[in-house]
């Protein structure tokens, strides 16, 4: 999953494609600070064209879903899990992805209607807490996000991630050339 933090509308959309191109199809736009849901709204209209679905990221309100909703996104994802925001997302028709850290965080995301849940920040918890999770959450999909760049991509999903999440460290144009290939 590209994430694509605070850059303006046109070059999210470029960078999306560019990743939907190379058959990496997810794309999370975060929307956290206002002004972000151009962004997102471009980013919703290219990947309509291209059958692609956009997640909207850092909703960590219900303020938020209703902006996320509005601007078009798929789903919502945040970096925590929060209850209200759950609620809100799954009414308003979005799957949510909230954050997790914990055992007892998986096992409320799962409770709230949660099958996937965002791993955060995967690279302080480590490779080995996806497989320590694996066992008592078997029907529970990770997202590893958070400092994990893309070479070691295989290494957490050999761990048990079913998607890796990469933001800042797509920053360097060397690691987004590594997933283009």
């Amino acid at each position: 999953m590209a994430i694509w933090r605070g850059l303006p509308a046109d070059e999210t959309v470029a960078l999306s494609e560019q990743v939907w191109d190379a058959a990496i199809d997810l794309v999370e736009v975060p929307i956290g600070r206002p002004g972000q849901e151009a962004s997102l709204a471009a980013a919703v209209t290219a990947a309509a064209k291209r059958g692609h679905e956009v997640g909207a990221g850092t909703v960590v309100s219900v303020a938020h879903v209703e902006r996320a909703a509005a601007a078009g996104a798929a789903y919502t994802i945040a970096p925590g899990l929060n209850p209200a925001v759950v609620e809100a997302s799954h009414e308003a028709g979005l799957p949510h992805l909230p954050g997790v850290a914990t055992a007892s965080e998986v096992a409320l995301a799962l409770d709230l209607g949660c099958r996937w849940v965002k791993v955060f920040p995967a690279s302080s918890l480590g490779k080995d807490w996806f497989k320590a999770m694996a066992g008592p959450f078997p029907d529970v999909r990770f997202v590893a996000t958070g400092g994990v760049g893309p070479d070691e991509v295989d290494a957490y999903l050999a761990a048990g991630a079913s998607v890796i999440g990469m933001g800042s460290a797509l920053a360097d144009p060397a690691n987004l050339e590594k997933l283009l290939k």
